[in-house]
């Protein structure tokens, strides 16, 4: 099979009205190959790509992260977008609507906390309004028949497609000869033979063909980009959720939860900077909780929230003490400043026993 990302062959001739099409771009291989194969029959394309707050390459380009060679992070469906020639729209969903799936999904999570089925629904009821707003037969993505344990099971693609209102309309280029036809195949808007057979998790099929159409730069499959797919994430999120009976979540609290070291003791926590620029980062979360720096030694930001009481406030300050440059001192002096503006020292000695530490890590 040959495809060229320049085929223009369409089922519809130049006096009739365009086939329209809206298309999700996450900016990996699979997501590029589905808009590769859609246009390639001369279906005109409107690429999306929904913004969560939870993108992992995106919360540390908006931290000023750099990878290890200097270089900034790119967006990744930027990326595609321009390899693909084509343009593409960022849409915000990070609001309390997203917020609110995300503490309470009705098909539950993942392996973390990923509540990736409700997640599907959410994105694809938003492309639906899209889909009818601009006058598209069908929405696609590039998802994968078996490529995810828990959102891409044959059972779990009907459920999206039928929860978000997208039944027959829901078309996924890269299995759709592995699945029932759907209504733009049926109207001959598309042509199943064109469309692919792909399923489970080998990524060879997409290499090939990506070779074949003559794409060589995209990103190498990590696992996802986002936070709630990582373990350590989830293992915050759960514990904060455990702590609130009502599961709300706040906006700031995502990307709070997203940086430093976690420390749980007690009903407090302690949120230890990595470095220099996550200490930056932390003082814009310092209302309302209790910011704690050494005196006299270079030394990370942390934040507590909660009331710890004095015992607990002096093993934070040994724990903070351990990862600045006093960590070999016989005693580091730690400030705390509280929440209502005032302040207090203790003279602490560097926390040096890795096992104790660890036992409190979230």
């Amino acid at each position: 099979m040959t495809v060229s990302l320049t085929d223009s062959t369409s089922s519809t001739s130049t006096t009739q009205k365009p086939v329209r099409a809206i298309g999700l771009l996450s900016g990996g291989l699979d997501s590029m190959l589905a808009h590769a194969l859609i246009r390639s029959q001369g279906i005109e394309v409107r690429a999306i790509n929904f913004y969560t707050g939870l993108c992992i390459v995106e919360t540390q380009r908006r931290l000023g992260r750099r990878r290890r060679d200097g270089s900034i992070p790119a967006n990744e469906a930027l990326g595609a977008a321009a390899n693909l020639e084509m343009d593409m729209e960022f849409i915000d969903i990070s609001g309390p609507d997203y917020l609110h799936l995300i503490t309470h999904p009705r098909y539950g999570y993942g392996a973390n906390a990923n509540p990736c089925v409700d997640c599907r629904i959410f994105m694809f009821q938003k492309a639906k309004a899209l889909m009818e707003e601009w006058g598209a037969s069908f929405v696609f993505t590039g998802e994968v028949l078996g490529q995810r344990p828990k959102s891409q099971r044959r059972d779990t693609l009907r459920i999206v497609e039928r929860d978000s209102g997208l039944t027959g309309r829901l078309v996924r280029p890269l299995s759709a000869k592995l699945l029932e036809p759907t209504i733009p195949e049926i109207e001959g808007l598309l042509d199943r033979e064109r469309l692919l057979g792909f399923s489970g998790r080998t990524r060879g099929p997409q290499m090939a063909l990506a070779r074949e159409m003559g794409l060589t730069e995209f990103p190498q499959p990590a696992g996802g980009c986002c936070f709630l797919t990582d373990e350590s994430f989830g293992r915050r999120f759960h514990d904060l959720m455990a702590r609130r009976p009502e599961r709300n979540l706040a906006e700031e609290e995502v990307l709070l939860l997203a940086m430093g070291r976690h420390f749980r003791l007690g009903d407090s926590k302690l949120i230890v900077a990595r470095n220099e620029l996550e200490s930056g980062a932390l003082k814009r979360f310092e209302p309302g909780r209790h910011t704690i720096e050494a005196i006299g030694v270079n030394g990370p930001v942390a934040l507590a929230e909660g009331t710890p009481d004095e015992g607990t406030r002096c093993r934070m300050s040994a724990i903070v003490a351990r990862y600045g440059q006093g960590r070999t001192h016989a005693t580091v002096t730690i400030e705390w400043r509280a929440p209502d503006g005032s302040s207090e020292r203790h003279e602490v000695t560097p926390e040096r026993e890795e096992a104790a530490i660890e036992a409190l890590r979230i």
